[in-house]
């Protein structure tokens, strides 16, 4: 199995002139992208990627980048549609790019080591850019990217904003566990994640959320609080993965936690308010990367009644819970109410299509 992970480097040994003319390249690209994107939107088929041919990139008449540069551009515009309509399905909103990034290949930029410098590591020389613009930015690499290109390839492609330059690696982990201990996780304010044997894990992660509120909307408090908030949210995903050893951790889904979405409005309130959609959706996507570089499966159900449904006898109440307890008002039944959910959300995997093919290949299931 091959996954990709990416490591950002610093932009901060650039001078102000190189940094003046990537702005401006920025721009201009992220000015293409959406004249393509306003190209596009109205057809009812996009061309796919190899049809981009010379009367399509020359759509842009108006432009000094290259051709090479407008495929490129053309290239992610047809990637953020899709992503639109992925997304938001029949209310999608056609997207925007505000150039401030570009995503680039081989083709345009080449990462070329130092000889003799002592601040940095090496140059992302970008060419055939247009209008006979040549850039070479300093990269400083640091010990995230030397972890992973260590670990796997170093992929030709790279992510450019004015601040950082982002590589992607493919790295190869082996083949995903066949075992059969399957684990539920709830994610809560008191507990980030619950495990259905009754562990909890982040215990503390009110103190970091609470930190973050207190800070002052866009200061820089606030902003180092949110970075110690998200490298704990890190750890804890590795704790989990680490400590539980599971071959499937099962999940509640992010699908329709966005606007509108019935899912979002089923989340608690002071979860919604405390965490964040985007910190709920930064720890799911930290918890599955770990299961990917673990070979661990990762799934995820349907949230719906999951904190008011007794797993003994199915009984939906939301007067079930009060506060962190959990009792069935029919059977008497009593939990924790958060390790009650992460039982109904393995128990809604288990117990459904997908789970029971799963149990097919794996037969005699753990789920403790």
């Amino acid at each position: 199995m091959k996954i990709v992970r990416s490591s950002k480097c610093s932009l901060k040994f650039s001078t102000d002139s190189k940094l003046g003319q990537l702005r401006t390249v920025l721009s201009e690209y992220g000015r293409v992208v959406n004249i393509f994107i306003d190209h596009f939107w109205t057809l009812d088929e996009l061309p796919s990627k190899p049809k981009l041919l010379k009367p399509i990139v020359d759509i842009p008449s108006d432009t000094w980048l290259s051709a090479r540069l407008r495929k490129v551009a053309a290239r992610e515009a047809i990637d953020m549609i899709l992503a639109s309509r992925r997304r938001w399905k029949d209310e999608a909103k056609k997207p925007l790019h505000k150039g401030k990034r570009m995503n680039v290949s081989c083709t345009i930029a080449d990462l070329i080591p130092t000889q003799n410098a002592k601040e940095f590591d090496a140059w992302l020389h970008l060419a055939s850019i247009g209008n006979k613009t040549i850039i070479d930015l300093p990269i400083k690499l640091h010990k995230h990217y030397f972890k992973w290109n260590k670990l796997g390839k170093r992929l030709n492609a790279y992510i450019i904003t004015d601040k950082y330059v982002q590589f992607s690696f493919e790295v190869e982990t082996g083949k995903k566990r066949e075992g059969k201990k399957v684990i539920g996780v709830d994610t809560g304010i008191n507990a980030l994640a619950s495990i259905n044997n009754g562990k909890q894990y982040g215990l503390d992660i009110k103190d970091g959320i609470e930190r973050v509120k207190r800070c002052k909307q866009g200061s820089n408090g606030q902003k180092q609080a949110r970075r110690a908030l998200k490298q704990r949210i890190d750890e804890i995903a590795l704790e989990v993965v680490s400590k539980e050893n599971p071959d499937l951790i099962v999940v509640e889904q992010l699908k329709n936690m966005g606007h509108k979405g019935k899912a979002k409005r089923l989340l608690a309130k002071n979860i919604r308010r405390s965490i964040g959609i985007w910190n709920w959706r930064y720890w799911l996507m930290r918890i599955e990367q770990q299961c990917e570089a673990n070979r661990v499966s990762f799934r995820s159900v349907s949230p719906y009644y999951t904190s008011q449904t007794c797993p003994d006898c199915n009984h939906i109440d939301r007067k079930n819970r009060n506060g962190e307890i959990f009792k069935c008002l029919s059977c008497g039944h009593e939990d924790n109410a958060d390790v009650n959910a992460a039982l109904n959300i393995m128990n809604r995997f288990i117990l459904g299509a997908y789970g029971a093919q799963y149990k097919q290949d794996n037969l005699n299931i753990s789920t403790c």
